[in-house]
């Protein structure tokens, strides 16, 4: 069965609001992964456990927001899909990334991945410290869980 979790839950939104209060759209904004002043909020429930979201950009129920999102070592992201185009750089960490049709690949810091809209893939932190992405969605954020490994 498939589970849409619109990111744009309470959590995650109050997580958003720091951000969102202090960027207007027309706002310059330059932070690092490292800073203290970003609030980290807990990942929908398709991400159990060791992941946490902030975000640094936009309102994420609607277009154009962006996010880290960072997992502990050894984290599994399990299979799912979002209805947005998503733009990743690999911040810290190494992640074995796999898109439904292609063959799995391995993201250093400093690495792109552009993923399709509706196009399901999993991931997994290859190193044991935290995996970091920046994420930058077209579309309002969300995951929704696809059933089964990716192929």
């Amino acid at each position: 069965m498939h589970r849409k979790i619109v990111c744009a839950a309470s959590a995650f939104l109050l997580a958003g609001s720091a951000a969102q209060a202090q960027n207007a759209p027309d706002t310059a904004l330059m932070t690092r992964a490292s800073d203290p002043a970003l609030q980290w909020g807990p990942c929908p429930p398709v991400f159990p456990g060791d992941c946490k979201i902030a975000v640094l950009h936009g309102d994420p129920a609607k277009p154009n927001a962006d996010v880290f999102l960072r997992v502990g070592g050894g984290y599994n992201l399990p299979p799912h899909r979002h209805t947005s185009v998503e733009r990743i750089i690999l911040v810290g960490g190494r992640l074995r990334v796999r898109y439904e049709g292609s063959a799995p690949t391995v993201m250093n810091a400093g690495n792109y991945a552009f993923g399709p809209a509706g196009r399901p893939h999993e991931a997994k932190c290859l190193s044991r410290t935290p995996c970091t992405l920046f994420i930058a969605f077209e579309g309002p954020v969300d995951a929704e869980a696809v059933g089964g490994p990716i192929r």
